[in-house]
């Protein structure tokens, strides 16, 4: 190498670490649950959370790829290759991928969304540059080989079968598909029996080397952390893979399912020999960003988040007729869904059908009462904290902020917005989005004339 070309590589170095950009987020109280973001050269973004007094930490990268950014071709490459990350790296094989963190009592894993995949692991917090060398190491080296994506392809066939026998699972998917029909938010994050068969080596690979972008990664830390030297760990990781920069960048593609929201007052029945009939009856919700979300999460606890709420008092306490039931919400970028789940026996099914659509029909006529909303905004703020007790909670929070809303928010800013909650907020909210017709889905051994007759539920 020339003078000139060391004057270069040396001059490219130092620009490159001028570039990072580290700020506080969330500045804590005397250091306890900093909050700090570095922007390394090439987009890559590391958010840390430190919390001195435990003894824990955990680590993960988060992908901005989902199973919506699937073509109906590849309609589970993304779990898919979430499996094959895990086979083996240029450094390591699968078994010392897995014996690195086992030999320090750690644990490790992965899970694939509509809109985003995360791969991590928890260790003791001096094991951290050990778990931050090998999950870099897997998210920047993989090989993708052949013989690992068939012989990943029967453990992924069996994982769907896992999932098929679970109809109280099952149903979730099968009201996604009765609301977005087939488009990427309507089809199964696992992928089908046919899809996984079909999906070659190459595919899977070009998936890859699109997707896992420095720019479409977030790097998050939480526990007895420091932030500069993860930044440093990971920044030696990347660069070392030679992941930091890319050239080849692909844009992310916008995501906007509205459009796919299909005709309310669908019905899908699946017949099923299962012992229960389990049910979905919702409608659109709200998109993740929404500032009503914070009513709409009042109202999804008053209505069916816990044991004193209206559906469980109404359906199970007084009249027995499910063992479980409640409601639930899910936000995408630009969309959302809200649903009511219950799993009855079969000749219940109308029954619980009408109370839930009765209790849906007066709160949204009437709103809540002003001591359901103070109990729920209650239960939403302990369930908020105590969900947080743990680093694996908390990297999952910092992770998915970054990734999903580009910002982060304090947990008392949280517990804020949920108390500023009022019964105006929620009646609001409640009459646009519990007023509109519903769609329904059914998994169970229904005769026909009770299939037939489920239309009315949504009618």
């Amino acid at each position: 190498m020339t003078s000139r070309s060391l004057r270069t590589t040396a001059r490219t170095s130092s620009e490159a670490r001028a570039v990072a950009r580290t700020q506080t987020l969330l500045p804590g109280k005397d250091g306890i649950g900093t909050v700090r973001r570095t922007t390394l050269p090439g987009g890559l973004r590391v958010v840390t959370e430190t919390l001195p007094s435990v003894r824990s930490a955990t680590f993960g990268i988060w992908a901005h790829v989902g199973s919506r950014d699937e073509t109906p071709t590849l309609n589970g490459a993304t779990h898919y290759l979430e499996h094959l990350l895990f086979k083996g790296t240029r450094e390591r094989s699968a078994l010392d991928i897995s014996a690195a963190i086992d030999a320090v009592g750690g644990e490790m894993n992965a899970f694939t969304a509509k809109e985003y995949t995360c791969y991590y692991a928890r260790v003791l917090d001096t094991d951290l540059p050990l778990a931050i060398d090998v999950v870099c190491d897997m998210l920047t080296g993989s090989l993708v080989l052949a013989e690992d994506v068939d012989a990943e392809r029967g453990v992924i066939l069996e994982e769907i079968a896992m999932t098929e026998d679970d109809p109280g699972d099952v149903v979730h998917d099968l009201f996604a598909q009765t609301m977005f029909g087939d488009t990427p938010l309507g089809r199964p994050v696992l992928g089908t029996v046919d899809t996984i068969n079909a999906l070659t080596r190459d595919q899977i690979a070009r998936f890859y080397k699109k997707h896992y972008d420095p720019t479409h990664l977030v790097v998050a830390a939480a526990g007895n952390v420091d932030h500069a030297t993860v930044v440093r760990l990971v920044r030696r990781a990347f660069e070392k893979a030679g992941a930091l920069t890319r050239t080849d960048a692909v844009p992310l593609a916008p995501r906007d399912g509205r459009r796919a929201i299909r005709t309310a007052g669908r019905v899908e029945v699946a017949a099923r020999r299962t012992e229960q009939a389990h049910v979905v009856l919702g409608m659109p919700g709200l998109a993740r960003t929404d500032e009503r979300r914070w009513a709409l999460g009042v109202l999804n606890t008053a209505l069916g988040g816990g044991m004193s709420s209206r559906l469980f008092q109404e359906v199970r306490e007084k009249r027995g007729l499910a063992y479980s039931v409640y409601s639930y919400t899910s936000g995408f970028a630009d969309c959302g869904l809200f649903g009511v789940y219950a799993g009855c026996r079969p000749s219940q099914v109308h029954d619980v059908l009408g109370i839930c659509r009765d209790e849906l029909d007066r709160v949204a006529a009437d709103g809540l009462t002003d001591d359901e909303i103070a109990r729920a905004i209650g239960q939403l703020s302990g369930s908020t904290v105590l969900g947080l007790e743990d680093t694996g909670a908390l990297m999952n929070r910092i992770g998915k902020s970054e990734l999903c809303w580009g910002d982060q928010m304090s947990v008392d800013d949280m517990l804020a917005r949920i108390a500023a909650v009022t019964p105006d907020d929620v009646r609001a909210v409640a009459s646009e989005l519990l007023g509109q017709r519903p769609s329904l889905a059914v998994i169970g051994p229904l005769k026909d004339k009770q299939a037939d007759r489920l239309h009315t539920a949504v009618s």
